[in-house]
């Protein structure tokens, strides 16, 4: 009995032992099989992963997973852009209808985004990747943005502009103008953010308004402070040898200033004060005082000798030099009644605006005297115009016009049409063709003759001296007729 019972539990130990040998065999194997199983679902992810888009990839607004990178950017090129162009929920653009401009050059970069999308398992992230052609899509990049330039710029007319602050001057005050906004585009923002967008059928931009000026800024303040700087100004304007200080907080009340600071100023006062220097120191169509060869005092009128500011351009010279900055300026438009408006006598300072060269015509004495320097060059009794047909010799301050030898009097500057007559020395001095000149063919030298026997306005010289006259004489010298 103990023998059977012993070899009982032996063959059980040996089947125990088999059974589990059995088993370790059985799950070996079947690991084996499990691990080539998930070798080959992993190299088909991996595979599938590697060539295949995740399910909710897409590229410039299309869908593309499930796609290869052949498959995606055939899809691509199909694709119809509507070229709609939007500003927040407005419509601005219906352009036409084109196809995407991607070509088969443009799948390298294709696999690029594939390759940025990848994930070692399938992913149901959303993503969106923006590509742009290598090849410029011309009606996207030029038509379309062009014709929503023009667009705009046909809307902005019809919108309200806004308004900038700004500094102003006004009744000799500084004071700040407020800003108003607008509702007109921002047109070159607008573009820009166009450039931006992505290569999608429809187009949308936030809006983007004209912002004014404002009040605390920048450029308000310097504004600000140039107007400051502008009544601080002192101009020098000197006429002849006189300066004349200009104040711009007296002479200007009204100016406003442009965004690079350049000023516009108002130029009423200023005018009005060349105006005042004008009359106080110009000599065209006033009275001389002329001192004569005896010594007596005279009064005699400018006519076609004497000066005067041109008051208008004079006023847009202060104008600019205040607007500038200037400090001092000299006047430079001067006006009279010479032939072709040219003032003279300007220069001149001494002998009350005559100066000290110059000739002298009397009338009643029939005598000429010309100085050089102050000093008499020369002195001859003459015969002026013919007293008795009222052609006398045109009293008044005139000068030199021009010197001729020899020369041809015709009707043009003796007064008679029919006239023409050579002379050796021809010396004109009025615009309507008197002059000095020689005249042989006078007999009756007398000091009265010019009374009833006088010349036709001109002032005859005898041949004997007119010579020395004339050589005497130059151009612009003034002549004093009395």
């Amino acid at each position: 009995m103990v023998g059977n019972a012993v070899e009982a539990s032996v063959e059980e130990s040996y089947q125990l032992r088999y059974k589990s040998v059995k088993w370790y065999k059985n799950w070996k194997y079947i690991s084996m099989i499990v691990g080539i199983i998930l070798a080959l679902i992993l190299g088909v992810i991996s595979y599938y992963q590697a060539n295949y888009f995740n399910r909710n990839i897409m590229m410039n607004g299309v869908k593309v997973g499930g796609l290869t990178a052949d498959e995606a950017i055939k899809k691509l090129q199909a694709t119809v852009l509507e070229n709609e162009v939007y500003i927040d929920q407005q419509q601005i653009i219906d352009g036409k209808d084109t196809q995407m401009n991607f070509t088969d050059d443009d799948l390298p970069e294709v696999k690029n985004v594939l390759k940025k999308q990848w994930t070692f398992f399938p992913s149901s992230n959303e993503l969106n990747y923006s590509l742009k052609p290598i090849n410029q899509d011309q009606y996207r990049e030029e038509v379309l943005k062009k014709e929503l330039e023009e667009a705009l710029l046909s809307m902005n007319k019809n919108l309200k502009a806004p308004k900038d602050a700004q500094a102003i001057l006004e009744q000799g005050k500084i004071s700040i103008s407020k800003s108003i906004d607008g509702t007109q585009y921002d047109v070159a923002n607008l573009l820009k953010e166009y450039e931006k967008q992505e290569y999608t059928s429809n187009i949308h931009l936030n809006p983007a308004f004209l912002q004014p000026i404002k009040e605390d800024s920048q450029t308000v303040l310097n504004e600000e402070k140039r107007l400051k700087e502008l009544l601080q100004q002192i101009v020098d304007y000197k006429v002849q040898d006189k300066v004349h200080s200009l104040k711009a907080s007296e002479l200007i009340q009204h100016a406003t200033i442009s965004k690079d600071l350049k000023l516009t100023i108002k130029s009423d006062e200023i005018k009005k004060k060349i105006s005042e220097i004008n009359e106080a120191q110009s000599t065209l169509g006033k009275n001389f005082t002329f001192k004569t060869h005896s010594g007596s005092v005279i009064s005699v009128k400018g006519q076609g000798y004497g000066w005067a500011l041109d008051v208008e351009k004079e006023t847009a010279l202060i104008q600019s030099a205040f607007e500038k900055g200037e400090k001092s300026v000299s006047a430079s438009n001067i006006h009279g009644n010479g032939w072709s408006n040219e003032g003279y006598g300007y220069d001149t300072l001494t002998n009350n605006g005559i100066g000290d060269t110059y000739a002298e015509v009397s009338i009643k004495e029939q005598r000429i005297w010309i100085y050089k320097d102050g000093k008499l060059a020369v002195t001859t009794n003459v015969v002026t115009g013919k007293h008795s047909t009222q052609e006398d010799t045109s009293p008044g301050v005139w000068y030199i016009l021009y010197k001729r030898s020899p020369y041809t009097l015709s009707g043009s500057s003796a007064g008679n049409p029919n006239y023409s007559i050579k002379v050796d020395y021809w010396a004109p001095f009025t615009n309507s063709g008197q002059g000095f000149h020689d005249a042989s063919w006078r007999t009756n030298w007398s000091s009265n003759a010019y009374l009833t026997a006088g010349s036709g306005g001109c002032v005859n010289v005898s041949p004997s001296v007119m010579k020395a006259v004339y050589d005497t004489l130059s151009i612009y010298d003034p002549v004093v007729v009395y």
